[in-house]
């Protein structure tokens, strides 16, 4: 059975004054969170087990998983780095979370079931990172390289051109998480290595190859950082609420 895991540790600065009080993931999109969305999303496309990492404000993600009825079973991981260390620590908190065959994604991704479903669907190497191409790619974007369907580089520094981004939903396979934790374990040896993100790792395993993409282009799809991308997201749900309604069953947050 696949399992997902969120990472939702963040409070989301950038979405000041929303996220002086909760922490992104909390941030309502057309009348629900961004959890909310992408649970219903992950259920939508047949995923029942999903673990939130939480931290910043980890009791009210805690609260609303309680009380709203969300359609899987939930559960939420506290990751107590998460001050000082970037999601690479949270990562870390759910490393026992990330086995044969496991959907990692980040907690500010809205995406249609579709997309879930098409990642489940279409992925065949021990990795997997999801992708999608635009016209122009900003700082901001977590830009990758492509060898046909095998990535070779990722990283938000990599120089112009480049061959896509990632939209972060990662899936491992086989021994893919097992490799994944194991590198994970090797950086962070080294203290310095707690304000990298986790997508690195994925960097230095693609240099050494088997990690595959899958692309997803032309369906919804939305990263949100900043109060500007609020619109744009809504818009998008818009495009896969409907496809996103599915029965509700209770939670188990702890």
């Amino acid at each position: 059975m696949t399992n997902a895991v969120i990472l939702s540790a963040g409070q989301g600065k950038r979405l000041s004054p929303l996220t002086d009080a909760r922490p992104k993931c909390l941030v309502p999109i057309s009348g629900r969170t961004i959890l909310e969305w992408q649970i219903r999303s992950l259920a939508a496309a047949g995923v029942e087990q999903i673990s939130v990492v939480t931290g910043f404000c980890a009791d009210a993600v805690d609260a609303m998983l309680m009380t709203s009825n969300v359609p899987a079973d939930v559960r939420t991981v506290y990751n107590p780095f998460f001050t000082v260390a970037d999601n690479i620590g949270s990562c870390w908190a759910a490393k026992d979370l990330i086995g044969e065959d496991t959907l990692l994604l980040n907690g500010d991704t809205l995406f249609e079931p579709a997309i879930a479903q098409h990642v489940l669907d279409t992925a065949e190497a021990p990795i997997t990172v999801t992708v999608d191409r635009k016209d122009s790619y900003d700082a901001d974007d977590m830009k990758i390289r492509r060898d046909g369907t095998q990535l070779t580089a990722i990283g938000k520094t990599l120089e112009l051109p480049v061959d896509g981004e990632s939209i972060g939903i990662i899936r491992f396979q086989g021994d893919g998480g097992s490799r994944f934790v194991d590198a994970m374990g090797e950086l962070l040896k080294d203290q310095a290595t707690l304000k990298r993100w986790y997508l690195s790792i994925i960097d230095e395993l693609a240099q050494a190859g088997g990690v595959g993409l899958v692309s997803i282009e032309g369906l919804a799809w939305s990263e949100i950082d900043f109060l500007r991308d609020l619109p744009i997201a809504e818009e998008k749900v818009a495009r896969f609420a409907v496809a996103a309604e599915v029965p509700a069953i209770a939670t188990n947050a702890m």
